[in-house]
């Protein structure tokens, strides 16, 4: 049985998790990325995962806290850079979009 990043495919196309999270924007810096998958508060296709180079690739799911609120996110694509946001909107898919951009937490 595979693992949270599991490869589905032959030679499917990889990268880093907390390069793809700081890459599509989600986190300023790659080392906060970093902080918070090896402080165990980002679960990958269901799973816990606490390795910031574990490699994930489009068709992974991505659930971790972003301030108050719990993202959930489709990985479309890995990207070539960090570029603008609305570049980086296309790396993914959010799950649970938010109408009011009011927090999921209380």
């Amino acid at each position: 049985m595979a693992g949270p990043g599991g490869k589905s495919g032959p030679l499917q196309a990889r990268l880093r998790l907390d390069k793809w999270l700081w890459q599509a924007r989600f986190f300023k810096t790659r080392d906060l990325a970093s902080e918070v998958v090896t402080e165990g508060h980002l679960r990958l296709n269901g799973q816990h995962c606490r390795k910031p180079g574990h490699g994930i690739g489009p068709g992974d799911v991505l659930t971790f806290a972003q301030g108050e609120t719990i993202r959930v996110i489709k990985v479309l694509d890995l990207g070539q850079r960090r570029g603008p946001a609305s570049e980086a909107e296309t790396l993914y898919l959010d799950l649970d979009p938010r109408d009011d951009g009011a927090s999921h937490l209380e």
